[in-house]
């Protein structure tokens, strides 16, 4: 009998992928989501690798359950022997602060508690490499940063430091769980949100500042998660980031691929104090969502770098090139802007 894979977040960027490899492979999948959670995108996302997306589509089970509903977790575990935890609340607002914070690490927690009571074999949780020590390390981070309390740690980093502690907790409660921290994932489809870079360059994107960050794509992080747990490599968490690039040298890339200018003005951290301030004060007297926060110029004025040796290592893995990603991604972008 196959054994039954249950994937939270699936309707977002990395779950949509992850549901279409798990399908693709002849897995059996449920994939859990809110009651009004739409699923027209994780489509979208299977059409844009497939010729005839719904033959994989329909094969994935949806079942409706919040990760803060205990019981609804418990009735979404029935039969489940592998958990890909994919789901979280990724935000840089404040006000999506204190929803951040108790769904990342509440819902975690819940997550780890069915799963260990409902005897499941396999667990993979999603990180992040906010959750590494980079806010006061200046070197190359690995999975031996340990993370260090900063004012430089955004929330939605202690948001997932919690979780992963959630997570650790269960592995010494028995649970067999593997642990994968992805940087910047890039990724089509969601162009308003998780894939916002590729828009913003393409509506005329002038400004960028020093600081550098990881990138990896998405179906990298995905293949890898699979390796991971069909390997049972448990105990253990993974880095999972291709490449490290400026931030002027990544909108570049977008910009070339798009055939748009490249970003040329530089923003120096001072004025990024300044910008977040003053988006601040909009914000409020309008009501609206500010296009910059004080987390947002603090990330990316800081110079983070990660190493993936251990990754690439234990399942003798190579990354795509980050150039190579972007490419296929602006021409995917195209390809919706023009249909």
């Amino acid at each position: 009998m196959t054994p039954m894979i249950l994937v939270t977040g699936g309707t977002g960027l990395l779950g949509s992928h992850l549901l279409l490899e798990l399908v693709a492979s002849g897995r059996h999948v449920r994939a859990i989501k809110r009651a009004n959670s739409d699923i027209a995108m994780v489509h979208k996302v299977f059409s844009y690798y497939l010729p005839d997306p719904d033959a994989l589509f329909e094969k994935i089970e949806w079942a409706d359950a919040d990760l803060l509903d205990f019981g609804a977790i418990g009735d979404a575990l029935s039969g489940v022997s592998e958990i890909y935890h994919a789901g979280a609340v990724v935000s840089f607002y404040p006000n999506d602060h204190k929803a951040m914070l108790k769904v990342n690490i509440e819902g975690t927690a819940n997550l780890v508690n069915q799963a260990i009571e409902n005897k499941v074999s396999k667990f993979c949780y999603v990180s992040s490499v906010a959750t590494l020590g980079r806010a006061e390390n200046n070197g190359v981070s690995d999975e031996e940063t340990y993370w260090i309390p900063s004012k430089k740690n955004s929330v939605y980093g202690i948001s997932k430091y919690g979780a992963e502690r959630e997570v650790w907790r269960g592995m010494e409660e028995g649970l067999n769980a593997v642990i994968i921290n992805p940087s910047v994932i890039l990724g089509p489809g969601f162009w308003q949100d998780n894939s916002g870079l590729f828009r913003l360059v393409w509506e005329g994107l002038k400004y960028y500042t020093r600081g550098v960050n990881g990138y990896v794509d998405v179906r990298d992080i995905t293949k890898s998660m699979m390796a991971l747990m069909d390997g049972n490599h448990f105990g253990q968490r993974f880095i999972c980031s291709a490449d490290n690039l400026s931030y002027q040298d990544f909108f570049s890339l977008i910009a070339k691929s798009l055939g748009k200018p490249a970003p040329s003005v530089n923003v120096p951290p001072a004025m990024t104090s300044i910008a977040w301030r003053v988006e601040a004060v909009r914000a409020f007297f309008t009501g609206s969502k500010p296009e910059v926060t004080r987390e947002m110029a603090t990330t990316t004025s800081q110079v983070y770098t990660y190493s993936s040796e251990k990754l690439c290592k234990t399942l003798d893995f190579r990354f795509r090139p980050v150039e190579e990603s972007i490419r296929e991604i602006c021409e995917l972008y195209l390809r919706d802007l023009n249909n």
